[in-house]
């Protein structure tokens, strides 16, 4: 099991990280064991002192495929969630300014977060979805997937032209601006169309 990652695919959250808009999906991985597994807290790292929550809207893979045209995209995923990108935002920085590989910031253990599955329906992945976060209980990120730079097909498609994707992998399809820190005994909720998927606590 594989987990993609896109990232800048919401504008406004480029421009607040200070980041230019990408001219193709800008994509990295995450190995499995950054997937919180479900009934497992959450830990604040203790190598970070400022940990980051990223929403996102994720597909669920049910096909292998590869070089995958993006008209037939939509074939290859059959359910979809919200979860969070964890990101240890200081230690980023520092390996961004040094122009170092930054996987340990954002491929930690536990740093994927994923909601409960919904299947998905024929056409979907070309209507608007919107999806938001509640920290404590206040709404810090709204997004609709409308906004995206790269809609899901593009994202499918040029994943597909680099890595083979397989049946069980995941795609975080990219965070909405908003994005901000998060502290031990602070409670995250994500929901998708008005439904929650996940809720967790910072431990």
């Amino acid at each position: 099991m594989k987990i993609f990652c896109v990232g800048r695919n919401y504008g406004e959250h480029a421009k607040e990280l200070k980041n230019e808009i990408p001219e193709e999906p800008v994509i990295f991985m995450k190995p499995k064991n950054a997937l919180l597994q479900p009934n497992t807290p959450f830990y604040y790292p203790e190598f970070s002192n400022e940990l980051h929550y990223e929403l996102e809207i994720i597909l669920h893979v049910s096909k292998n495929g590869r070089y995958i045209p993006g008209k037939h995209a939509d074939k290859y995923v059959n359910e979809i969630s919200v979860g969070i990108d964890f990101t240890a935002r200081d230690i980023q920085n520092e390996l961004k300014k040094k122009g170092l590989p930054w996987e340990k910031a954002k491929a930690f253990d536990n740093s994927a977060v994923a909601g409960t599955w919904k299947p998905l329906k024929d056409g979907a992945l070309e209507k608007p979805m919107q999806f938001y976060l509640l920290l404590n209980g206040e709404k810090v990120q709204h997004g609709n997937s409308a906004d995206m730079v790269f809609d899901f097909k593009t994202v499918i498609s040029h994943i597909s032209q680099y890595f083979s994707l397989n049946i069980g992998d995941m795609i975080f399809t990219g965070t909405p601006a908003g994005v901000g820190e998060c502290s031990v005994g602070d409670r995250l909720e994500g929901f998708f169309e008005n439904e929650k998927l996940f809720d967790i606590e910072v431990k």
